[in-house]
């Protein structure tokens, strides 16, 4: 295989769209909490994650390129190209960043920005005959810093909102809110897995204060929150990572709903994430599972014609009108044995 051939387009013109603008979200709000808002994180690690993605990202793509005798992704297109490469590093690399809170170790949030991207290219699974990472990456690199770094947190909900009052509170969940319906209706087109996963959300909450004596109105409340609205509209939808048909979106985002109330009821912490990260797991088993099984189905298919196939090179060809029979080896097959 040549090496100057040129690999298929990453993504759709959508999906880069959808992706342009999640990244061109995700930097305002990072701007603005450092600025105003009050994020916790030094303002130094934005800069220190997204070079750690990006530089991991281009490092992988390649290799892989390489070992596939491809041309990069990231090259051919100029600098337009390599942004639009870039994309899902930028988001990943910010997300992991803002929404843990590592104390002072930035270490640790690298670690977690290169587990986040690495899992693209580790944890794939067949997708309507090509190879997709099903782990969603910011989710996947979070939740493993949480299982490796007992100390380490989430990011607290109030660092959105802790600098503003007199009403002001309302404006940052409802401007996610906004833009985050609009994006997701018209881009990704996730609108069925936000319904599922917050009517979901709603019943075990619901399920839990009546099997366990969970304050109902506490656990209902979370869904205010400017954390639940951000994973909602900008975590939970990733299209990379989630299913496209209307049936797949219901059961994944029912299915993150229902492992959420499950952990919670257990008393696991950050069950959003844990949740999340076990769906993903479950649905590229899934994907694995199907494939395994329509590939063994057409190789028993194959079989099963070339069986026929030779069946029928050995039975000598009639030539005889129809109705007629003059053949030989079709007056033999018609003759029954005579038993004494």
């Amino acid at each position: 295989m040549p090496s100057s051939q040129t690999a298929a387009p990453r993504h759709t013109l959508k999906v880069v769209t959808a992706l342009r603008r999640f990244a061109i979200s995700i930097s305002v709000l990072n701007v603005f909490g450092y600025a105003v808002l009050g994020f916790e994180q030094p303002w130094t690690w934005p800069f220190i994650a997204l070079a750690t993605a990006y530089s991991l990202e281009i490092a992988l793509e390649a290799i892989s390129a390489h070992t596939d005798g491809r041309t990069p992704r990231f090259r051919g297109n100029g600098f337009k190209g390599l942004m639009e490469f870039l994309l899902p590093a930028h988001i990943t690399g910010l997300a992991v960043n803002m929404l843990s809170y590592v104390n002072d170790v930035v270490s640790v949030m690298i670690f977690g920005v290169v587990v986040a991207v690495g899992a693209k290219w580790v944890f794939r699974a067949p997708v309507k005959g090509r190879m997709r990472h099903v782990m969603n990456p910011s989710n996947f690199g979070i939740a493993v810093i949480l299982l490796l770094f007992p100390w380490a947190s989430i990011a607290p909900p109030y660092q959105f909102t802790e600098y503003l009052d007199g009403g002001f509170d309302w404006l940052v969940p409802a401007i996610i809110l906004s833009l985050g319906t609009m994006l997701n209706a018209k881009l990704t087109e996730r609108m069925w897995l936000i319904l599922a996963w917050v009517g979901g959300y709603a019943l075990q909450a619901v399920v839990r204060g009546l099997l366990f004596g969970t304050s109902i109105p506490a656990a209902l409340a979370m869904m205010t929150g400017v954390a639940f609205v951000l994973f909602t509209n900008y975590m939970i939808t990733d299209p990379g990572t989630t299913p496209s048909s209307k049936w797949g979106q219901i059961a994944f985002g029912g299915g993150v709903a229902t492992v959420y109330g499950v952990l919670t009821a257990m008393s696991i912490a950050y069950g959003l994430f844990f949740a999340t990260a076990l769906v993903c797991a479950i649905r590229g088993a899934f994907l694995w599972t199907a494939d395994i099984v329509a590939r063994r189905r057409a190789e028993e298919a194959l079989a099963l014609a070339a069986v026929e196939h030779a069946m029928n090179q050995d039975t000598p060809a009639c030539d005889c009108p129809a109705g007629a029979c003059a053949c030989a080896a079709a007056a033999e097959t018609r003759k029954v044995p005579v038993t004494a």
